[in-house]
């Protein structure tokens, strides 16, 4: 459920970034890992529905919500197809476990109906313009979602609603049906206010840091009709390397140590040589493309420091526009690109100016998703 206006929090909670990430992608995240879950109805506001769908991998489908939470579940209900187990999550609780998911799954299979709740550890009290009231907190606890049960009572519990219930154990309840009250965790919280979203950055504690190293060389080419390219920045006068694409070897080594950085695997895998596709293709595409998968797994791009191998021709001189040209298409400042060049002082095959080699180091930091091969559908 992420269809909410989020006026309490004064924006789309769901949209706030925690970790590098949405919140509503935390929880879609856990949720597509679940070995129970077959397939997610992200439920949201009619204007996001083609900018969602293309974030999530093909086992989500964006629908649009209604104007209240019964509303939303009722079209999360119509799109279900033939499932036979439907759960409700806030999109808000960006930290359900997947040991939760799976109890209250459980619970469903047995009695039909089952939502986690906490125990209530405050006096609560109701207070009216007449009187104040202590409840007794034994009897009480604070749902939390997922809230699941069979598509069948669900059904009947829309079907039977004749007023706006809160949640949907309030409408099974409705049915005489007595839901499964499962254990849930501090950690399931809602963000409902700028003070939960602290709360949720907390949690997170210090981002994960990573370092991945790259690789590239190719030989100079015959062909006339190529052109040299280096950091994506040509230069005309100067022999061409030989290669499928460009044969750009510092994109090529930068695509490389980025991709490792981040456990995506490397240019090969996403564009290999045997693809006619990537005949002659620019080698910006192949750094634009990791770029997108790396930001999406929860990443962001701290710097990345390139070393040019080469007799000739002399990088150094066009070195700005070779850090512009990568910061742009990492969408990062040119302060955290660097590039340095240097000869093999005629040693070996790049001494007897035969090609050009490139290293790169990578540097990354953040809360990186679960599911980089989903979401690099």
């Amino acid at each position: 459920m992420a269809a909410g206006r989020g006026q309490r929090f004064g924006a789309d909670k769901t949209e706030a970034v925690l970790g590098n990430r949405p919140v509503w992608r935390w929880s879609v995240d856990t949720y597509l890992a679940h070995p129970l879950v077959d397939s997610i109805i992200l439920v949201t506001a009619a204007e996001k529905v083609s900018a969602l769908q293309h974030l999530v991998s093909s086992k989500v489908q964006v629908i649009v919500g209604g104007e209240t939470r019964q509303e939303s579940s009722r079209a999360a209900l119509a799109a279900a197809g033939d499932a036979d187990v439907l759960l409700v999550h806030d999109a808000a609780r960006p930290f359900v476990s997947a040991e939760a998911i799976t109890r209250v799954i459980e619970a469903v299979k047995i009695t039909g109906a089952a939502a986690l709740a906490t125990p209530v550890r405050d006096t609560i009290k109701e207070v009216t313009e007449t009187a104040v009231r202590t409840l007794n907190r034994t009897h009480l606890v604070a749902m939390q979602t997922p809230q699941g049960a069979t598509v069948d009572i669900l059904q009947s519990a829309h079907e039977s609603a004749t007023s706006e219930y809160t949640d949907e154990m309030a409408m099974i309840e409705a049915l005489g049906i007595r839901p499964e009250i499962v254990a849930g965790e501090p950690d399931n919280f809602k963000i409902t206010t700028p003070e939960d979203l602290t709360r949720a950055q907390a949690l997170l504690g210090l981002p994960e840091n990573r370092v991945g190293i790259g690789y590239d060389i190719h030989p100079f080419s015959d062909d006339p009709g190529r052109v040299l390219v280096l950091g994506g920045v040509s230069f005309p006068d100067h022999k061409a390397l030989d290669g499928h694409s460009d044969a750009d070897v510092i994109l090529h080594a930068a695509t490389d140590a980025l991709l490792g950085a981040a456990g995506l695997g490397d240019i090969g895998v996403h564009f290999p040589n045997t693809d006619l596709r990537w005949k002659g293709a620019p080698s910006t595409t192949f750094l634009d493309h990791a770029a997108t998968l790396i930001y999406q797994a929860g990443w962001k791009i701290v710097n990345l420091d390139l070393t040019a191998i080469a007799e000739t021709p002399k990088i150094m001189k066009r070195a700005t526009d070779i850090r512009a040209c990568i910061a742009d298409c990492l969408g990062i400042d040119i302060s955290r690109v660097s590039i340095k060049a240097t000869t093999n002082e005629r040693l070996g095959s790049i001494g007897r100016s035969e090609g050009i080699a490139a290293f790169a180091t990578a540097s990354l930091s953040g809360y990186p998703s679960t599911l980089p091969a989903l979401i690099a559908d």
